[in-house]
């Protein structure tokens, strides 16, 4: 983990690791025109090239996720249900009234929502089955009434799902569970095949090839969430933080994968040196030491003059997770413009966003919190706007209408307003 003390340049700090995009995207068109044209064929020799298993099919059969609870404990599964239980809460809260607004006499207008129909849920699995996400997508997806929830999920060199995952989807009442990873399940969800369901919107983190098939289905028509690659934290901290609080936190993130970053901002050395003795110390003992040791060499630890400078670092950074390790993390909310989502005070660690606080962890990475949201209730639906006119509101707005149509020379807009004024029949 690098050291930087009070840099100029900021703006080389907030890069992030990356893969040449060239290649990448050569990569990803290659992936999905063969999906395209071969289906299922296609996906099963891709996940046996990339991932290094030959299936025989793709999708798991009701039985084996019907009988994955017995492998799991029940503490965990006790875990797990008070996990959906805080998330079904604060997500459920997020449901919207619909409410009808005159905004002329006679002109009434409201918006609605509707579900998406068929979503796709993409959950990670390399080096880490990460279930928390099928709570964290299957959840709102249900609440917000999805028909159709499609799980795309990397097997094990066998050919296995994760237990925990299974009894996680089928806990929140995902539909269909593929055993399939990468580019090639994007591809399959975002064209189709004889196994895999097409879906209207796609949803779930990865690494960035998973992340550059997201944007090539984007591409082609099919909805996503938002461009969440490589996981991310960013930690400001002060002499009042807790340094073997805030290196966990940091080895958090950095134990996701190789290709994570984690960046320390601090107005003081002596806090930056201490956190890095923790750091030290706590990764010895870490069982995913070779994961975390490669992600905080892409990692930093940087030095600024006050607070102010380490907030307005971070929002030109624009962390996945930003964490306010310090006394003053209440009032340094209102400096806040871009994150996606942050941890207030020195007990608010990033895992309890991960698991269980109720918040969702499906969050914009690389910069994109600037201008994306992470995963709510609202990403699984659609709003629909209304309205409605009476003859007096026609009557009262029409010629303001008039007036604009043609002003934009739109005569056939016009004519529409006009031959309702001109209708002298109670309709």
């Amino acid at each position: 983990m690098k050291t930087y003390l009070n840099p100029k340049d900021w703006l080389r700090l907030t890069e992030r690791p990356s893969v040449k995009k060239s290649n990448l995207n050569k990569l990803v068109n290659e992936v999905f025109k063969a999906v395209k044209k071969d289906g299922d064929k296609a996906a099963k020799k891709f996940s046996a090239q990339f991932d290094g298993v030959e299936l025989k099919s793709l999708q798991v059969n009701s039985k084996t996720i019907a009988n994955a609870h017995k492998q799991l404990s029940p503490a965990l599964k006790k875990a797990i249900k008070l996990a959906k239980q805080n998330i079904e809460k604060f997500h459920a809260a997020q449901n919207e009234e619909s409410k009808r607004i005159e905004t002329t006499p006679g002109v009434t207008c409201w918006r609605e929502s509707r579900p998406i129909e068929k979503v796709g849920i993409y959950i990670p699995g390399g080096t880490a089955p990460l279930f928390s996400t099928v709570l964290m997508l299957g959840i709102p997806a249900k609440i917000a009434g999805c028909k159709e929830i499609i799980l795309c999920t990397p097997p094990n060199k066998k050919g296995e799902i994760d237990p925990t995952i299974l009894y996680a989807a089928s806990l929140v009442g995902i539909t269909s569970v593929n055993s399939i990873g990468g580019i090639q399940a994007i591809a399959a969800m975002s064209y189709g095949t004889k196994s895999i369901e097409q879906v209207d919107k796609i949803f779930g983190p990865g690494n960035q090839y998973v992340t550059a098939a997201k944007q090539m289905a984007q591409s082609i028509g099919i909805a996503i969430d938002m461009p969440a690659g490589p996981s991310e934290v960013l930690v400001i901290a002060d002499k009042t933080c807790n340094p073997s609080f805030v290196a966990a936190d940091l080895l958090s993130q950095a134990e996701h994968g190789a290709d994570s970053q984690v960046i320390l901002c601090a107005d003081d050395d002596k806090v930056v040196n201490k956190v890095l003795i923790e750091l030290k110390n706590q990764l010895k003992v870490l069982p995913r030491k070779t994961i975390a040791t490669a992600a905080l060499k892409n990692s930093k630890a940087i030095v600024f003059k006050s607070l102010k400078d380490c907030m307005l670092f971070s929002n030109a950074y624009a962390p996945e997770h930003l964490i306010l390790a310090n006394n003053k993390a209440n009032k340094l909310i209102p400096l806040i413009t871009n994150a996606g989502s942050v941890f207030v005070g020195n007990y608010s660690c990033e895992s309890a966003g991960d698991y269980a606080s109720g918040t969702n962890h499906t969050l914009p990475t690389n910069g994109f919190a600037k201008a994306y949201s992470g995963v709510s209730l609202d990403s699984f639906v659609k709003k629909i706007t209304f309205q409605e006119l009476t003859k007096n509101g026609i009557e009262n707005i029409g010629p303001s209408i008039e007036l604009m149509a043609e002003a934009e020379q739109l005569f056939a807009h016009k004519n529409a307003v006009t031959i309702r004024l001109k209708n002298k029949q109670h309709v």
